[in-house]
């Protein structure tokens, strides 16, 4: 079984944020401990890292608005076609709240 492209994204776009905060940890103890030269390339390195990170979650999140205007459309076109299926779909859950809440 085959996961969605979007799950792996996902997973990707937290394996980037882990790499950023281990990378920014292990710069904060270099400058606390060193400083110079070593510190700077860690903060360049962490600075890409970052950068990266955004930049998959700005396409994870374009793709994400992009299938729920594609969800919102396919479901207005539903409703506007079958009209009455829907009121009765709606009215059926409104009597099991009803009937859930009356429990009480």
């Amino acid at each position: 079984m085959t996961r969605p492209s979007t799950a792996i994204s996902q997973e990707k776009l937290l394996e980037d944020f882990n790499a950023v905060i281990a990378e920014a940890e292990q710069l904060l103890k270099s400058v606390a401990s060193e400083g110079g030269d070593m510190a700077n390339s860690l903060r360049v390195k962490v600075e890409e890292n970052l950068r990266a990170a955004k930049s998959r979650l700005k396409d994870l999140e374009g793709a994400v608005v992009e299938k729920t205007r594609a969800a919102a459309h396919a479901t207005d076109d539903y409703v506007h076609d079958h009209p009455w299926q829907v009121i009765g779909v709606a009215a059926g859950i409104g009597v099991l709240v009803g009937l859930l809440l009356s429990r009480r």
